[in-house]
């Protein structure tokens, strides 16, 4: 089991910048792949990125590459994701997810825990 909380979500300006987190309990966390995805009202919740266990391999949406990071910290059980350059389109309760069959996965059915979600809000 892995219970994931995320934090840091906000109101910011377009252009700005937040650093999300995600809180991870449970002794898989450091095996399993993680993910953030973002859901805006009447969408589909999309990826944003991902991360392998060892930090060394992530992958990002089109819509957000050279402006977002992901990031862990397994000492930690934590994982990271640095929003810059923010635009109106972010707007999106974001989500963590982790997937415990280490798949790499952009498709959220493969996706075995989530957490509650965090609002990021930008406005023009």
């Amino acid at each position: 089991q892995v219970q994931l909380v995320e934090s840091g979500g906000g109101l910011v300006q377009a252009g700005g910048s937040l650093r999300l987190s995600c809180a991870a309990s449970g002794r898989t966390f450091s095996n399993s792949y993680m993910g953030w995805f973002r859901q805006a009202p009447g969408k589909e919740r999309e990826f944003v990125a991902g991360i392998n266990w060892s930090g060394g391999t992530t992958a990002y949406a089109d819509s957000v590459k050279g402006r977002f990071t992901i990031s862990r910290d397994n000492a930690k059980n934590t994982v990271y994701l640095q929003m810059n350059s923010l635009k109106p389109e972010d707007t999106a309760v974001y989500y963590c997810a982790a997937d415990h069959r280490h798949r790499g996965s952009t498709w959220r059915y493969e996706y075995d825990y989530w957490g509650q979600g965090t609002q990021v809000t930008v406005s023009s």
